[in-house]
């Protein structure tokens, strides 16, 4: 996996190289994220997949993101305050339940409602509400096989950061997703703003 980071890094240094987008990546409420030390990643029993995503797909975005933080210092523990939500915007008639309450949800009352919307394996309602009407709307998020990913403090209900890329779909028209080596692209693509650089020894020379 480290050499495919690698390859993927060298890749990312030339323009064009990637086929995927960087929609967004915020951090909320000043957050210092390099204060944390541990992570945890959000876990099927703890919500819902997302509609047509796979076990194995999971835990492939999950080893990719788990490496991703690793290499930044952060060290994996199950009870940490830092937790890592996991997000995909799916045809919106697959959804079971809405990802917002109505009043928080940007697309109710006079709004249209797009026809993808993201589905979150932690329900984001859970920390997410107080704090919309400061955060910034990115219309970009609400296309098929955009994944997002949310750090939270969730001892406190806090969002800390958020960003999103496009598309974990493999573009072929079939809903599927891409293979290993292409996840650990978008998620690679995921961090490349992420606010905490990597460690000297994992770093493209």
């Amino acid at each position: 996996m480290k050499k495919i980071t690698l390859i993927l890094l060298i890749c990312a240094a030339f323009a064009g190289c990637s086929p995927y987008a960087l929609v967004n990546s915020e951090i909320y409420n000043n957050a210092d994220l390099a204060s944390y030390s541990t992570f945890r990643i959000v876990t099927p029993d703890e919500g819902k997949m997302p509609p047509g995503m796979q076990m194995v797909t999971y835990y492939n975005i999950a080893a990719a993101i788990r490496e991703q933080m690793v290499e930044r210092g952060f060290r994996e523990d199950s009870s940490s305050p830092l937790l890592i939500n996991i997000g995909l915007t799916v045809n919106k008639e697959l959804q079971t339940e809405p990802v917002m309450p109505p009043n928080y949800y940007p697309y109710y009352g006079p709004y249209p409602v797009p026809p993808y919307s993201p589905f979150f394996m932690y329900p984001r309602q859970y920390y997410w509400p107080q704090y919309y009407q400061n955060a910034q709307v990115i219309t970009g998020v609400y296309k098929e096989g955009v994944l997002t990913m949310d750090m939270v403090n969730i001892d406190k209900k806090l969002p800390l950061y958020s960003s999103s890329v496009a598309t974990i779909l493999d573009g072929n028209g079939q809903g599927q997703f891409r293979n290993l080596e292409g996840i650990a692209q978008a998620v690679a693509t995921l961090f490349s703003k992420f606010p905490v650089p990597m460690l000297p020894q994992y770093r493209v020379r």
